[in-house]
This record gives C-alpha cells, structure tokens and sequence, in this order.
C-alpha cells in the first residue's frame, strides 16, 4: 500500500468546501422551474413539465432531514475498493432542507443503522473513502447526525 500523499474527491465536482472548510454539495438548478439535481450536471431539467435545456450550477443545503436508511453488512465484490477486514456502514437518504431534494450518501464511520430515526436532523461531512495506489486517499461526501 502506497503512503498518504493528499486528499482528493472520488468524483470532482460533486462538493467543495467554502472558506470556513465547511462542505456542501454542488447542485444543479433549473433556471425556468426551479428544480433541483444532484449529482450536478449542466443541462436537461428532470421535471416532465419544464422543457430547459439549462441548469445553472449551485450550492445545496448542508443540512436536511433523514428519510430513509440502511446498514451495508457486506464488502462490495471487486472492482470496488473495500476495507479489509470490512466493516458494516450506514447509508442515509437525507432530504434537503431548502431543496426537498433527496441525497444518498454514506454515514460517517462509527454511525451504524441503530443510532438512526427517519425525521432526525443531519448534516454534510467528508470521509475517505479509499487510498489509491498513489497514495491520494480518495474523499466522498458523508451524512452525520446534527450537533
């Protein structure tokens, strides 16, 4: 295994930091409907009624309400990268708050299934999610429970 070198998003674009180091998501926003999408991507409005072709980039909610979660109990097949040995992870669907916008996202570790309730309070963090042969460890956004 190659030594830590820096930190990277697993996938650009999908959230960034502000000047306090606080992430958010990067969203999409339709311009006619005001709809919203994530993961970001710059034209084609999800709503069946809106015919933009336009979404102009935006920063989502850091915060939102637990809609739904699961507990992954096991390691993913190759090609995916997993620990070992693996451990289980929560995954949260987060309605966001401004939005209404559902997120998938892992939980932070040591947050399993049993320290989640559908309508508790969350929040956007950042976790690694694997080291890459060069040494990047590779970051994804997260949900934790709100402080």
């Amino acid at each position: 295994m190659s030594e830590l070198t820096r930190e990277e998003p697993a996938i650009d674009g999908w959230f960034a930091t502000d000047s306090a180091g606080n992430p958010y998501l990067i969203g999409g926003k339709c311009p006619r409907c005001g709809t919203y999408v994530f993961p970001p991507r710059e034209n084609n409005c999800p709503n069946p009624a809106c015919t933009s072709d336009t979404l102009e980039s935006v920063a989502l909610s850091r915060r939102g309400t637990l809609w739904s979660y699961t507990e992954n109990r096991y390691a993913p097949p190759p090609p995916y990268p997993s620990p070992d040995p693996f451990e289980p992870f929560a995954v949260a669907a987060v309605e966001l708050a401004d939005e209404g916008l559902i997120v998938l996202g892992k939980v932070v570790e040591g947050t399993l299934a049993d320290d989640l309730k559908v309508g508790m309070t969350m929040e956007l963090a950042t976790m690694g999610l694997f080291v890459d042969d060069t040494g990047v460890e590779r970051v994804v956004h997260a949900w934790r429970i709100a402080s």
